[in-house]
């Protein structure tokens, strides 16, 4: 699985969408600078440090790395904390806005998430992020902010070029040994894994049907840590009750009405915290 994703810069943008209707992913680089994201990254290490986030879902064992480094969930909506106020920024910061605007139109923010990977940590399995979102008429896009170099030793995302052309589907049983999530959505037929490589400030943007994930971070002493936005057009007349209000470009809170149907599991469909 080599690195075949194209890069560009965030000028071309008519390349960006035509390569995004094809592909469902796009990697731009270098859209946030290095001294950026060494701020960023310092502001989360230091929250993390000091109260391990009392927002975060604990998905895992003590005796799991990722219990001391858990992945921060929506910290735009806690405005008292630093790590808040620099997510949500961030969420309407032009140069995300110009790109995401670019592929789908005008767009409103519905999550941020900081993803932690120490050294030794589980990756995620396989999924598609509009099966938790569930956004109506149009899926979501995601704007995944690399905040260290990061390579398949330290996991990298990978995706499934041409998979966001297939429907959201319900997934299946991961392997709890990979992956500290525990469902998983396989590769289509016909299509293929490849696997990202990033330096520092570049961000990737992937259709909400996209098929992604990351393997363990089998590296010693590099983390990988990433910034993760969520965005749905401004036509979406619903999304899932989790991820209200959404958050306009100029950081005022919209709400619309709330998913109902259970997603593609049925009524039972519980899959609300991504």
């Amino acid at each position: 699985m080599n690195h075949t994703i194209p890069s560009s810069p965030m000028t071309d943008l008519a390349v960006l969408r035509d390569r995004y209707d094809r592909d469902g992913v796009v990697h731009v680089e270098q859209v946030l600078s290095r001294a950026e994201t060494d701020e960023i990254r310092a502001v989360f290490m230091a929250q993390v440090e000091a109260d391990r986030f009392v927002g975060a879902v604990e998905e895992v064992t003590d005796d799991d790395v990722l219990a001391r480094y858990p992945r921060f969930l929506n910290p735009h909506r806690r405005p008292e904390l630093e790590v808040g106020r620099r997510a949500r920024a961030l969420m309407t910061d032009a140069r995300l806005l110009d790109l995401v605007t670019a592929l789908i139109g005008p767009a409103y923010g519905a999550q941020s998430m900081f993803y932690f990977k120490p050294p030794a940590a589980r990756g995620q399995a396989l999924h598609q992020d509009g099966y938790f979102l569930r956004s109506h008429p149009e899926t979501c896009i995601a704007a995944w902010i690399a905040v260290d170099e990061c390579d398949a030793a330290n996991g990298a995302l990978q995706v499934v070029p041409g998979s966001q052309a297939m429907e959201v589907v319900c997934p299946q049983d991961a392997n709890p040994a990979e992956s500290f999530t525990d469902k998983v959505v396989h590769v289509p037929t016909g299509l293929t894994v490849q696997q990202t490589r990033m330096r520092a400030g570049d961000v990737l943007l992937f259709h909400g049907s996209t098929v992604h994930g990351s393997l363990p971070n089998t590296t010693a002493d590099r983390f990988r840590r990433s910034l993760i936005f969520h965005y749905v057009p401004q036509t979406s007349t619903e999304i899932a009750g989790y991820y209200l209000p959404l958050v306009s470009p100029d950081g005022s809170e919209v709400t619309i009405a709330q998913a109902g149907g259970g997603g593609p599991c049925g009524d039972q469909w519980a899959g609300a915290a991504h």
